[in-house]
């Protein structure tokens, strides 16, 4: 029974219409995933209600089995998605039914590029399922009502997906959403017994709720060959047409690839497959079964770490929660999954959840079976890991400040670029520098920089170049960060190669020492000079042995903070100490030695201050006045060309 009382129309929000095109023209050529969507919105809502039931069992009102019903008339051109889960309210239906009502709305618009590929991605890491059915109708009714609420306060919603839609209280008998959808004349074929079962069969096999459908009638015929007449006022015949077992129930031999791929989407709302997964069943002390993903593409937000993210958790089978967080740490945020345990309390929560050891010890059991599995991937299919790299590499650096007890594993699954290879790619890992380091080689040696080019071309390498000797070049934002908690691999230490006095070790000969003392001997008034011009702006001056083909260099004391990392947090606006760098010279460069013979103080002065400034810029450092320095090169241009 419908009585329109309050019938207004509303406005779509502005994203809302954008996403409403963006599902009707970019997902065309895969239609069918409407109704893997929709049976998906329904399960979740059949799962909220069997958590809120746990502790208000009237919300079951006499109805306990929980099913999703799938209806169709050919001649009308409409198929009618029905649940009896928690249902709606009217405050419901405009909140999640007229706007996009999730954080990050702004970002994810500005996202969209045009590409319908890469802007359907988009649209599954946002989980707006909902509006899939406007890729087959041209209008959509939603009737519903929230368990417990009274019948009276039914809704009714209707749109044709364009700029607005209807919202009128109706009565409605039964809790749950009834979804009505009217095809369109190209999408009416999906108004098909047949059809509607393979695409359920295909997409939604996995769902733990019955899809039900009538049972079609198998015609009987009479000896002479004709149909017999069906007996009129039977009652319909009804049943499931999916397996209806929970799929991390089953045994990893029974489930084929493509029901994992499927149960991803399910649970990810994700459009593509995921790059890999892991299955697992866990007895003994703890019981627990687990399924757990990687995706093949970053959420959009991935980078805000107060996002929704985590696992579906269920407690033996009944679905408790979304987005538990407790059983992965924070550097695997990018994870999704289901884990269902039968240890647990049916009424905890998440406050329980951060003080249970049970929790503590399958945190740390899934973790590892995270990071085996990148690392089972990284050695069998190098291709396919580096594309998980290069998606997830900067939220995997975070992992050994987080986790400090498997600091060694996620090490091993780390990618840099370096001088080996030449090349920006981070495909280059540890355990391979390792391999190649020289004979009597006992640090693992990198640069930090703002991006590739400025590292790779950094004068802090001319010496490594010139000796063979490999650089990991890291200019990632979060690299040297990662580096303050990165002591060492495989028993190797780490060297800035930009921090300090040069240290080779057993790199470096007796002769390469004496000449060194040798050159610090000879210019030693040429150091003082410069130190005296310099006396504001640097710690030291010294004579140094990294440098063949660049005149200078600013080195960071070995306690101060790297040059990348001192910008990155001055460009967040946090206060810095006052740190000086130090300034090597090449004595063996020609400009030097010009320099040393220079007996105009004044030019000698305008000279020192254009070769720190070049320093400062070879390093990808900002002047503190760019004019001056600009000053100075055309004065030094003029002379030169008197």
């Amino acid at each position: 029974m419908t009585t329109a009382t309050d019938k207004e129309t509303l406005g779509f929000q502005t994203e809302a219409k954008q996403l409403l095109q963006l599902m009707i023209h970019s997902l065309y050529s895969n239609k069918e995933i409407f109704l893997r969507e929709l049976i998906s919105n329904a399960s979740d809502a059949a799962d909220k209600l069997r958590f809120e039931a746990l502790s208000d069992g009237t919300l079951y009102e006499d109805d306990p089995e929980l099913r999703i019903a799938i209806d169709f008339d050919k001649e009308a051109k409409t198929i009618t998605i029905a649940d009896n889960g928690i249902g709606m309210s009217k405050e419901d239906v405009i909140n999640h039914l007229g706007t996009i009502a999730k954080s990050g709305t702004a970002e994810f618009m500005s996202k969209l590029s045009g590409d319908q590929q890469k802007d359907s991605q988009l649209i599954g890491q946002f989980g707006v399922g909902f509006y899939s059915a406007f890729i087959v109708a041209d209008r959509v009714e939603v009737k519903t009502r929230r368990a417990g609420l009274d019948k009276s306060e039914g809704v009714h919603w209707e749109s044709e997906g364009e700029a607005e839609f209807s919202v009128e209280s109706i009565e409605k008998e039964g809790r749950g959403t009834t979804i009505i959808l009217h095809l369109r004349e190209d999408s009416a074929d999906f108004a098909d017994d047949f059809r509607i079962r393979s695409v359920v069969k295909k997409y939604s096999d996995h769902i733990s709720l019955p899809v039900m459908m009538e049972k079609q009638i198998t015609p009987e015929y009479d000896e002479e060959g004709n149909e017999k007449p069906v007996e009129e006022n039977l009652e319909p015949e009804f049943e499931a047409i999916n397996d209806a077992t929970a799929l991390w129930t089953r045994s990893r031999s029974e489930v084929e690839d493509d029901e994992y791929k499927e149960f991803y989407k399910h649970v990810s709302h994700d459009f593509q497959d995921p790059l890999t997964w892991s299955h697992n069943k866990v007895e003994g002390k703890l019981e627990y079964n687990s399924l757990l993903y990687v995706p093949a593409k970053a959420p959009f937000d991935m980078w805000n770490r107060d996002a929704t993210r985590g696992l579906k958790l269920y407690v033996q089978r009944t679905f408790i929660m979304d987005d538990a967080e407790q059983f992965l740490p924070l550097y695997l945020r990018f994870i999704k999954g289901v884990v269902d345990s039968n240890d647990l309390s049916l009424n905890v929560s998440r406050e329980i959840l951060q003080q249970d050891p049970a929790v503590d010890s399958m945190k740390s059991a899934l973790t590892k079976r995270v990071l085996d599995m990148l690392s089972k991937m990284a050695k069998k299919d190098a291709e396919q890991y580096q594309a998980f790299w290069d998606e997830f590499g900067q939220v995997l650096k975070e992992g050994p400040a987080e986790d400090f007890s498997n600091k060694e594993k996620i090490a091993k699954l780390f990618r840099f670029a370096s001088t080996h290879s030449n090349s920006e790619v981070q495909d280059q890992s540890l355990e391979d520098y390792v391999s190649r380091m020289k004979e009597g080689q006992e640090k693992i040696y990198y640069v930090a920089a703002e991006n590739y080019t400025t590292g790779s071309n950094s004068p802090h390498l001319e010496v490594f170049r010139k000796k063979g000797i490999e650089v990991l070049v890291l200019f990632d934002r979060v690299d040297e960060w990662l580096m303050g908690h990165m002591m060492d691999f495989d028993g190797k230490g780490f060297q800035d190669v930009g921090k300090g006095e040069l240290d080779l070790g057993e790199l470096e000969d007796e002769a390469d020492k004496q000449e060194k003392e040798k050159l610090e001997s000879e210019n030693k008034d040429l150091v003082e000079r410069v130190k005296t011009v310099l006396e504001a702006k640097v710690e030291e001056v010294r004579v140094t042995n990294r440098l063949t083909d660049s005149p200078a260099c600013l080195v960071v004391n070995d306690g101060d903070m790297g040059a990348q990392m001192r910008r990155i947090l001055e460009q967040a606006g946090q206060a810095m100490p006052e740190s000086k760098p130090i300034l090597e010279l090449n004595p063996e460069h020609s400009l030097v030695q010009k320099l040393d013979q220079e007996s105009d103080e004044d030019r000698f002065s305008d000279l020192v201050e254009i070769l720190f400034d070049q320093s400062t810029l070879a390093e990808g450092g900002q002047l503190d006045d760019p004019a001056a320095y600009v000053h100075r090169l055309n004065k030094l241009l003029l002379e030169l060309s008197q």
